[in-house]
């Protein structure tokens, strides 16, 4: 076949009429919709700039000069609020009378250059207009330190480390490769994103046998006394990824208090309500919904991590994700996590910005290619064909808008009556027959 000129989803993709003869078109479940029951209690986003700046004004400056440069590290992707932070803390900065810039601290993303950085933090709202300070976006490193034990170099953004004093700025969230006392947060900052592409390489490359788990904190120590770190501005998100802190985390903290931040965020993390589930249905994956296009910890599945063991739960049998996000620009990392995927998926990832963050991120298993289907009908069909004998009755199925959305989704009969004999769960609509127009589903996602 020649497929020079084919967009690869149209050879990839198998009909819809092929996956049914193949299955025997099964009867489906009836969905309804169901909704989690949260309490929460945001920071209303007209004091969020203000919490910002109480957090640095809660760290020590005693040793900057006065008028000394401050470097400022940002870029995670879904941080809500994150242009309103970002400006609270260089106010604050400022009005102490230092002078603060941005830099990005964001690894290899953005291409790996320093005009794509710069452009994903102004994706991202973080302007210099709009956070009233300059942005000084490259890729130059350098080399701060080898660890004792491994005489693995240790590296910092060449501009920040230049700096009189470095704040990270960043959210505590669980990581998606790995467990232990601090995963996503202010440390991870500074080893991995502080580091640009050659840092995250490099930690990527000796953690196959070193462990993110054991390498991030003792890096971090070497950072912290080779750098003039004065402190990390920490962030914690709620169940609806609304800001529900932000604290100043002092050098001495960075291990023992990310540690305590870690855990109430995984308190506060969005999970699926059931553990033993035969098929969820994703609408869509994407790097700002997580580092790995569908957040492990709510998949409970890791195959592309090397020694590092999956989530204890929930057991999914069966995923199958339909599509991109938009602000992902075609990058597919943890398309492998998935069973079967939408041609959607196929038809807009870009294989050169996905290869390169698994390349950088050593999980090369994350972005194999699963099945790819013409319709959501034979997603669901083949899904549920494969395993085992399936009543439409009792069958567990989930389908929601994405690993960060979870507040509602639909679910199919035998989980709404469990949702009605549970206080954390409330029906909002009743089971009814799937409805597809050319075999795509006719429900919205929801997104809420």
């Amino acid at each position: 076949m020649d497929t020079d000129d084919e967009n690869p989803s149209e050879w990839l993709s198998v009909p819809e009429d092929v996956i049914v003869e193949a299955c025997g078109d099964p009867p489906l479940p009836e969905m309804g919709v169901i909704e989690q029951q949260w309490e929460t209690d945001p920071i209303p986003s007209d004091e969020v700039a203000a919490a910002a700046a109480a957090a640095v004004e809660s760290l020590s400056f005693a040793d900057v000069p006065d008028g000394g440069e401050v470097a400022l590290g940002a870029g995670s992707r879904g941080i809500a609020n994150l242009p309103e932070i970002v400006a609270g803390v260089v106010e604050a900065v400022d009005d102490a009378g230092y002078e603060p810039f941005v830099f990005p601290a964001m690894g290899s993303h953005g291409g790996a250059t320093g005009e794509g950085q710069r452009g994903m933090l102004n994706e991202l709202g973080v302007t210099e207009e709009r956070i009233g300070c300059e942005i000084r976006s490259s890729m130059d490193v350098v080399e701060v330190g080898r660890t004792p034990d491994r005489d693995v170099p240790v590296v910092a953004d060449a501009n920040a480390a230049a700096a009189d004093a470095i704040i990270p700025i960043n959210r505590v969230k669980p990581h998606t490769d790995f467990d232990g006392e601090v995963e996503s947060g202010l440390s991870k900052m500074l080893v991995i994103g502080m580091g640009k592409q050659r840092g995250a390489q490099i930690a990527h490359k000796w953690a196959v046998d070193w462990s993110l788990r054991n390498m991030i904190p003792e890096i971090t120590e070497q950072l912290l006394d080779s750098l003039p770190i004065v402190g990390g501005v920490a962030v914690v998100e709620d169940q609806h990824d609304d800001t529900t802190l932000i604290e100043g985390v002092p050098p001495s903290g960075f291990l023992g208090r990310e540690r305590e931040l870690l855990e109430l965020a995984y308190d506060l993390m969005p999970k699926l309500p059931f553990d033993e589930l035969d098929a969820v249905v994703f609408d869509r994956q994407g790097k700002e919904i997580s580092g790995q296009g569908m957040d492990t910890n709510v998949i409970g599945r890791r195959p592309f991590a090397i020694n590092e063991p999956a989530p204890e739960k929930p057991d999914i049998k069966r995923i199958y994700t339909r599509g991109l996000t938009e602000k992902t620009h075609g990058n597919a990392m943890g398309v492998g996590s998935a069973d079967v995927i939408h041609e959607d998926i196929a038809s807009e990832l870009d294989a050169q910005t996905t290869l390169i963050n698994a390349l950088t991120a050593s999980t090369i298993r994350g972005v194999k290619l699963p099945p790819v289907v013409e319709t959501d009908r034979a997603g669901l069909v083949a899904s549920l064909s494969t395993i085992g004998v399936v009543d439409p009755k009792t069958v567990r199925v989930v389908r929601a808008a994405d690993t960060m959305h979870l507040h509602r989704m639909y679910a199919s009969t035998a989980l709404v009556a469990e949702a009605r004999e549970r206080e954390d769960l409330r029906v909002v609509e009743e089971p009814s027959p799937i409805e597809f127009e050319d075999g795509q589903f006719v429900a919205p996602s929801l997104r809420d």
